[in-house]
């Protein structure tokens, strides 16, 4: 029930499109996108992260990702990646 109300509190803030979170293989766990949307932003997303996580290691081993903001012009996407989890916000 935490979950649910807290993706509720997230996707009643202004702005925000969508909210997905995903297991640590990229599967959308919970998304208020449509599937379509949901699938493609979960292979990107996941994929980023990897890559993301990454850099950081390589640039310095004792440090790790724990969060990722990608802002374009149309919108911006919030990425809290955790051990079993990773929360993406998408806002307009």
């Amino acid at each position: 029930a935490d979950v649910e109300e807290t993706l509720k509190r997230i996707q009643s803030q202004k702005n925000v499109a969508g909210v997905i979170i995903m297991d640590s293989f990229g599967r959308a766990v919970r998304s208020t996108l449509d599937d379509e949307a949901t699938q493609q932003h979960c292979l990107l997303l996941h994929q980023l992260c990897d890559k993301s996580k990454s850099v950081i290691q390589e640039l310095d081993g004792s440090n790790d990702l724990t969060f990722l903001r990608l802002r374009t012009r149309k919108q911006e996407i919030m990425i809290a990646p955790d051990k079993d989890f990773l929360l993406a916000v998408i806002q307009n």
